[in-house]
């Protein structure tokens, strides 16, 4: 079945970014990537080989992605997928791992379960327009950061061109999804609307910050940037990127297309909202993911209160892990916490437990401190990989 975000049948759909994020070692999105690969996460290797250029990202071709995923599952002969709305809870053991929209009959089931600690935030995702439609003479080709090779197409603002587009996107008419009257976005993807709210300069020094960028005609940094990543490995389709949006769509045309080399346009998805489910996992959930009340049913995803796709994955992958390991009468276990992957478990086990729980993505500020303190950003991050993935090794050899 589908859902008001998604367009295919498929499996592994990706609803919002085509973007996994950064392959960097030094990233804490890099290391998490790293570590999934080590595990052998399905996930990670069809993006591997889905990939599309992206500078320093991991970034897919988002329907070669999903059928990959999809064939990959129903090709394999221990896997029967039923393709039909399962509205209960199954009995133990068991994951329960759905994505974002989690149907009405599931998540009354899990109100059930868990009672009034089941929780919700609503998250958007960004227009894709179609490359033909695009006029090059108004764009150019970079990504953001110096050293990055030029895999983003540009749109580069003046000062008098940014608060112009500022104007429009503050003036333009929203769309307000049923039951959304509380406004409880997610902060780590609010709406480029939401975001100029608080500022006339916010969207400048955030999503539209042209650090790192020349445009070629003028030879000067530009007041402000839109860039722009390709969704396809043909090129035929690009996102916005960072303009996750609730604008209603004739707006989104009418303030989009106010952008250099977008005023023809041609929009293939129009930004959206839609709600992702998650529940108060820290008062709910142990951090093998094992749910305290039920045991033997684990809880992964989204669902679990993780943020990002690779996230998401590293949970499914330790839920799994341990559904097998309870099958087989052994006890759960989860990777160290120098790990970005243990980290995040122990995030969703131990995290806050008063009602601001909220989901998290990869940073480096959920491993422990390292035993000797390194100025350099860069290198730090390269000495918390080092040892995680050293760390992780070790786990693994002991894994019985």
């Amino acid at each position: 079945m589908t859902t008001p975000a998604h367009r295919t049948g498929l499996l592994g759909e990706l609803v919002c970014s085509n973007s996994l994020k950064s392959l960097e070692a030094s990233n804490a999105h890099g290391l998490l990537k790293a570590e999934l690969g080590a595990l052998g996460s399905l996930v990670v290797s069809v993006a591997g080989n889905c990939a599309v250029p992206a500078g320093k990202a991991l970034a897919v071709d988002r329907l070669l992605f999903a059928r990959t995923i999809t064939e990959s599952i129903t090709g394999h002969p221990n896997i029967r997928v039923v393709p039909e709305e399962r509205a209960g809870i199954p009995e133990a053991p068991a994951v329960v791992a759905s994505g974002p929209l989690t149907s009405d009959g599931l998540s009354d089931a899990l109100a059930g379960l868990f009672g009034a600690a089941h929780l919700f935030f609503y998250d958007a995702i960004a227009p894709i327009v179609s490359a033909g439609s695009l006029d090059s003479s108004g764009l150019f080709p970079a990504s953001r950061y110096s050293g990055e090779e030029g895999d983003y197409l540009n749109a580069p603002l003046d000062r008098e061109q940014y608060y112009s587009f500022i104007d429009s996107l503050l003036s333009a008419r929203r769309h307000q999804p049923h039951g959304f009257e509380e406004g409880r976005y997610f902060e780590g993807c609010l709406p480029a609307e939401v975001l100029a709210e608080r500022g006339r300069d916010t969207l400048r020094f955030g999503l539209m910050k042209p650090v790192g960028l020349v445009d070629p005609l003028t030879g000067k940094r530009p007041y402000a940037v839109a860039q722009l990543r390709r969704e396809d490995r043909a090129g035929s389709m690009y996102n916005l990127v960072g303009f996750q949006t609730q604008l209603a769509q004739p707006e989104q045309q009418r303030v989009f297309r106010t952008l250099p080399g977008l005023g023809r346009a041609e929009f293939l998805r129009y930004g959206s909202m839609h709600r992702n489910t998650f529940i108060n996992a820290p008062r709910l959930l142990s951090e093998n993911l094992e749910a305290r009340t039920r045991p033997g049913l684990f809880i992964a995803g989204q669902l679990c209160g993780v943020e990002g796709y690779a996230e998401s994955a590293a949970a499914g992958l330790v839920a799994g892990l341990n559904c097998l390991r309870v099958i087989s009468g052994r006890p759960p276990a989860v990777p160290p916490e120098e790990t970005m992957v243990g980290a995040l478990c122990r995030y969703v086990g131990r995290g806050p437990l008063s009602g601001s729980y909220q989901p998290m993505n990869a940073n480096f500020g959920l491993l422990p401190p390292l035993g000797t303190r390194i100025g350099d950003k860069r290198l730090k991050g390269e000495a918390l990989a080092a040892r995680s993935l050293e760390s992780l090794k070790e786990w693994m050899s002991g894994l019985s």
